[in-house]
């Protein structure tokens, strides 16, 4: 009730009142106009200012977002790109080393063609060798005596020597182990025996000479090897 009393004693003058009151004062009512403009326009301004605040934190979350999509695309594409790069770089090496092999199954089969075609050949030569072998010697010194004979056995050693040549030109190359340690790798023993004057593990006879085609070898040795008396 005393607040209800003061409220009507000390009522806040309303602006039309004012004016009445000032009208003789035309200086105060225009001040109070301005001022009560200005405050509309303060807070016209301020309510802009907050709404501007508001796009702008809703921009930045937006770009923020963006940003991290925009971060995990990159990512993922430069994942994938160095997948594509790591499996054309094996493409590369992997055509390499088919390029390689090839050339060198294409250079082997160049060497080696003529392996099965020269290795049929050495049977001719081993014949050609043999004969020659069972011709005895005592018959060669008569050159006059024995001249067919001789020329016989010329005509065969110039075959033999020939035919060796050709071998040759094609890279097929004989070779002959005797009184050398026996090599399972190029000879093929065929017999062992005792040997006086000779060491253990020696070639001393050669029945077939071995042949080698490019560094291999095209068909071992068969030879005779000194055996060792204590079976060692």
């Amino acid at each position: 009730m005393f607040r209800a009393a003061l409220s009507k004693t000390y009522r806040t003058p309303s602006l039309a009142a004012v004016l009445s009151h000032s009208k003789a004062d035309g200086s105060a009512s225009s001040v109070i106009a301005r001022r009560l403009y200005s405050d509309k326009q303060e807070a016209a301004a301020d309510k802009e200012t907050l709404e501007k605040a508001s796009e702008t934190a809703e921009t930045a979350t937006i770009s923020a977002e963006e940003f991290e999509k925009v971060k995990k695309a990159s990512a993922e594409k430069d994942a994938k790109l160095k997948e594509l790069k790591d499996a054309y770089l094996r493409s590369l090496a992997d055509a390499e080393n088919i390029r390689n092999r090839s050339k060198i199954e294409i250079e082997s089969t160049k060497v080696f063609a003529i392996q099965k075609f020269a290795k049929d050949l050495l049977d001719t030569v081993d014949i050609l060798e043999l004969a020659l072998k069972h011709v005895p010697k005592e018959h060669l010194a008569d050159k006059v005596a024995n001249k067919p004979l001789v020329d016989l056995f010329e005509g065969v050693d110039m075959t033999k020597g020939s035919l060796l040549r050709t071998l040759e030109r094609h890279g097929v190359e004989s070779f002959d182990p005797i009184d050398k340690p026996y090599d399972p790798n190029t000879s093929h023993a065929l017999y062992q025996a005792p040997i006086p004057g000779k060491a253990p593990g020696t070639v001393f006879a050669v029945e077939k000479r071995g042949y080698i085609l490019k560094g291999r070898v095209l068909r071992s040795a068969q030879v005779g090897v000194v055996l060792d008396p204590s079976g060692n």
